[in-house]
């Protein structure tokens, strides 16, 4: 997928990197080491997060019926057609490069943090957001290099680690950092502004931890063996991620070039008013506009624009499609304004996270409660103009407490699936995958007369970066295709 905008530009510009090695680099020169702080590496860091999230995955909007391709450009037909394949450019998004470079700094961290006891809030953070991105690759790529990164001296050609290995390692590395943390206490140097998502709050970080174990936990719920659901009583006290610890990530976003919130620079306006290439590309899409519509649900107004006084969304490929002077792109709630905080993980998807962990019998509580609450939080977020409250009480919305599970999950993955609407477009095709929810009231493939398949992409390739460089550890995850290669803990 086309990116619009350097993820590396976006964390120079704001002025905080950290060393830029990855997993392959063999530019290592002992002789001239490179020079940061942590606090330097660790916000430079996790703004480049924050970007990876809001702009490497706009073809899982395309393909889960959320994002269409503008009537009035010419899209990528690869994507379009369903295409792709590891060997003809341009590939589905840049993720694999974007994940490792970024993996590398926290690594990088991670290392020189635990040689200085006091940094030891800076390593707990590094840990987290190592499995952060690496469970972003597992869930692109299935399997993929863990165990034998970060070594370009010594292992040229790293070997690939099953995406089942690495979910339930990064289970223990992150009761690892939860427990780093705790030990620590008063006598660690606090981040504080350094760290641009939670400000140097290291309870909040636990809680992060946690409830990101509890994602991998429900991610692998088709599977017969779960370590992450049987470990998560180990951690049950530290909580989840509610809307007081939502985690969001402010470096500082102004209304200038190159400083504006990613997301919002490329699918929103430049300072001069100018629509984003974006904005201009990516319309909305019938499929995830009409489930909205037959749910009477307000939020379709926010998170698409209403031209002459509809919201017209298209068809993903449909020759049809009518250009951008009467289709709706990307709408007032997703793009508030350039200074906008980047959303790391959202106070509705841990609240549908815990839900659904309640109504699978893995954790305490009202699943109904936790429901409400990440739909209420949902409406909040995109300043939905409806009332909530009625909006639940439809029959067809409200959660279905003596229904069976399957129905329960069908209910709060439907809710899931619009709350992660645009900015989490990863998030929402990963619970698509999983569970087969929501019931779309259009088939999402695509309608172009060239497309190779009416059956939605289960997997992207890996990149031609891997097939070039890294050959024999490639070749021995045999062939994969993007129609019937699954990740792991796909249904």
């Amino acid at each position: 997928m086309k990116k619009y905008i350097s993820i590396i530009t976006v964390v120079f510009t704001i002025g905080m990197a950290g060393c830029k090695k990855d997993y392959l680099d063999q530019e290592v020169n002992p002789n001239s080491p490179s020079v940061t702080t942590p606090q330097y590496t660790l916000a430079g860091a996790e703004a480049t997060s924050a970007a990876i999230l809001g702009l490497d995955y706009p073809e899982y909007g395309e393909w889960g019926g959320i994002w269409c391709f503008s009537g009035s450009y010419t899209p990528d037909a690869q994507f379009q057609e369903f295409a792709v394949s590891i060997s003809v450019p341009p590939q589905p998004n840049d993720a694999w490069g974007d994940l490792y470079s970024n993996l590398t700094n926290y690594n990088n961290l991670q290392v020189s943090s635990a040689a200085v006891p006091a940094d030891a809030n800076f390593e707990a953070i590094a840990i987290i957001m190592k499995a952060f991105d690496f469970e972003q690759l597992v869930d692109n790529y299935n399997n993929v290099i863990y165990t034998q990164a970060f070594q370009p001296s010594t292992i040229l050609f790293p070997a690939y680690d099953s995406g089942q290995f690495i979910y339930n390692d990064l289970v223990k590395q992150l009761d690892a950092a939860i427990a780093l943390i705790s030990k620590s206490g008063a006598s660690a140097t606090n981040p504080g502004t350094s760290d641009i998502i939670y400000g140097g709050n290291m309870a909040n970080w636990q809680i992060f931890a946690n409830t990101l174990k509890l994602r991998l936990a429900i991610r692998q719920s088709n599977l017969s063996t779960n370590a992450a659901q049987a470990d998560l009583a180990s951690t049950a006290s530290i909580g989840y991620i509610g809307v007081a610890t939502e985690a969001d990530c402010q470096p500082g976003y102004t209304n200038a070039a190159g400083k504006e919130n990613p997301f919002y620079a490329v699918y929103g306006f430049d300072q001069n008013g100018n629509p984003g290439e974006g904005y201009l590309t990516q319309r909305s899409n019938i499929v995830a506009s009409n489930l909205m519509k037959s749910l009477n649900d307000p939020r379709d107004s926010a998170y698409y624009q209403i031209v002459s006084g509809a919201i017209t969304a298209l068809q993903l490929g449909n020759p049809a499609n009518p250009s951008n002077a009467v289709s709706s792109p990307l709408g007032p709630g997703l793009l508030k304004s350039p200074t906008q905080a980047s959303v790391i993980f959202s106070a509705y998807e841990s609240l549908f996270l815990q839900a659904e962990a309640v109504a699978r019998g893995w954790i305490p509580g009202s699943a109904s409660a936790f429901y409400n609450a990440g739909v209420t939080a949902s409406f909040n977020a995109v300043n939905a103009q409806g009332s909530v409250a009625a909006y639940l009480a439809q029959p067809s919305v409200a959660y279905p407490a003596s229904g069976t599970l399957g129905q329960q999950v069908q209910a709060i993955i439907t809710q899931k699936y619009i709350s992660l609407n645009s900015l989490f477009n990863l998030e929402a095709y990963n619970e698509f995958r999983r569970t087969g929810y929501p019931v779309l009231p259009q088939n999402p493939a695509s309608q172009d007369p060239a497309a190779v398949s009416q059956t939605l992409p289960t997997r992207i390739p890996y990149p031609l970066s891997e097939l070039n460089t890294n050959t024999a550890s490639l070749t021995a995850q045999g062939n994969v295709n993007i129609f019937t290669s699954k990740i792991f803990w796909a249904k």
